[in-house]
């Protein structure tokens, strides 16, 4: 191939088309994708290191657009990360992780964008998930060990403790390298190593740590000579994240060879999907400076924000307290900027997608921590008009409780129903038509979402 030879993304009638020099347009299949990063080899994904990130997610293949104009209005130094998928999701909108890369690729292509992007194959929890992520280019892997973690530790009894210590301790042997560690935090925390504290830690997170070092070293082997850089999830667990089970569980995939570049804890306050933070922002701030000292000490790694969309009350606190060593994780919000397309462009469409996604709520619920309910949200047909559609089921509007951020129990249902929408073979096939319609409604709406998360996380940046 030679150098001088040039490579064009088109859109064509809602059809991704590549053109190369001097030949017809062909369409961006995984065979054409691979020739265009030969081509163009900064289209490739590279690692971020410390520097501060922001994952986009993107659940129909066609936001990749409108992620890059917010970077170029908004990026200020934020790195971003457009090829971002967890394994769920994709089960969920039945995609492949080639075809993941490969719209994100078409996407910056597309949009010109010349900058710096990484991928994350997301909430990886076998080595078949590392096999196909890595084989489709991702260099980004969060290892979420949440099916090894046991939710009710905090909540037993100092006898049922124990027996739950005893059924893991031949695989779990560093409580004695803990029992009456001191620890200061440059924060002034004292961090507690008791034996109850240990024995807690060893029962609720014990055995996914050791899940989670089994993948890093696996994702090691499987990449090669190739650069990577691994991100752990303890966040999936009903009480925070403690300042000694965070320090544990760093240390541990420190000293066992974990390639750890950043770490999301479980941290105070509600996380719901598709709505701002709920909870006390100082009791917020006071936590993540403990969290923050932790990374830093056993480190330096980044910490991550999952649940990040619409968190946009606690980002400049996170970027300051931080020091600009976060990632933030987005992926729903994109989904819904999608329906606000179609909202404008096909209201009848999207009264069909309310009252189908109102009939899946309580069962695909069920995998989320939000707090909608129908009860609370107006049926599409008491509503007469499209802009209060929009309103009560895509826009934040303020709570009424101080420090109780932004809510929108309708965000709540699209958000949580998105698979089934996605999947659904009338639905999602109407929503992808429009928006392939629509390219240009989809670009400007995402970039204006966007934009305020990014300018939001910049105001606390050092």
């Amino acid at each position: 191939m030679s150098n001088q030879q040039t490579v064009h993304a088109v859109l064509s009638d809602g059809r991704k088309m590549l053109s190369f020099s001097n030949e017809e347009p062909v369409p961006a299949d995984a065979a054409a994708m691979e020739r265009v990063r030969e081509l163009v080899p900064r289209l490739r994904p590279v690692t971020l290191g410390l520097a501060p990130s922001f994952g986009y997610g993107d659940r129909t293949g066609l936001a990749t657009l409108g992620h890059a104009a917010a970077v170029r209005f908004a990026g200020g130094g934020i790195l971003p990360i457009f090829a971002q998928q967890s394994i769920r999701e994709m089960a969920r909108t039945e995609r492949t992780p080639q075809e993941v890369m490969d719209d994100a690729c078409f996407g910056v292509l597309l949009a010109g964008y010349a900058g710096t992007a990484g991928a994350d194959a997301d909430h990886l929890k076998t080595f078949e998930d590392v096999d196909r992520t890595a084989a489709a280019g991702f260099v980004f892997f969060t290892i979420d060990p949440s099916g090894d973690v046991d939710p009710e530790a905090d909540d037993y009894t100092e006898a049922e403790l124990r027996a739950k210590y005893e059924a893991v301790r031949d695989r779990v042997d560093w409580l004695r390298t803990y029992v009456g560690r001191e620890v200061t935090l440059p924060t002034g925390t004292p961090i507690p190593f008791t034996e109850e504290v240990c024995m807690r830690a060893a029962v609720k997170y014990g055995l996914a740590i050791n899940r989670a070092v089994e993948l890093g070293h696996y994702i090691g082997h499987v990449m090669g000579e190739r650069d990577y850089e691994i991100e752990l999830s303890v966040d999936e667990t009903p009480q925070p994240t403690t300042p000694a089970e965070h320090f544990i569980i760093a240390e541990q995939c420190r000293d066992r060879g974990m390639k750890l570049i950043s770490l999301a804890p479980r941290y105070v306050g509600e996380f719901e999907k598709g709505v701002d933070y709920k909870g006390d922002l100082a009791e917020f701030e006071r936590s993540l400076a403990d969290h923050a000292a932790i990374a830093e000490l056993l480190g330096p790694y980044k910490l991550s924000l999952h649940s990040g969309s619409d968190k946009l009350s606690i980002y400049p606190t996170f970027a300051r307290v931080t020091q600009g060593k976060f990632h933030v994780k987005t992926a729903g919000t994109s989904y819904l900027e999608a329906l606000r397309v179609v909202c404008r462009h096909d209201e009848a469409l999207f009264r069909r997608i309310i009252t189908f996604a109102r009939e899946r709520y309580d069962t695909d619920r069920a995998t989320y921590h939000v707090s909608a309910t129908l009860e609370g949200t107006p049926a599409p047909e008491a509503l007469p008009e499209a802009r209060a559609l929009e309103h009560l089921y895509l826009e934040l509007w303020p709570e009424v409780a101080p420090g109780r951020g932004f809510t929108a129990p309708g965000r709540q249902i699209l958000h949580t129903t998105f698979g089934s929408v996605l999947a659904h073979p009338e639905l999602g096939p109407a929503v992808r038509g429009t928006l392939e319609s629509h390219p240009d409604t989809y670009e400007e709406v995402l970039a204006e979402h966007f934009t305020r998360h990014l300018e939001s996380l910049r105001e606390g940046l050092p």
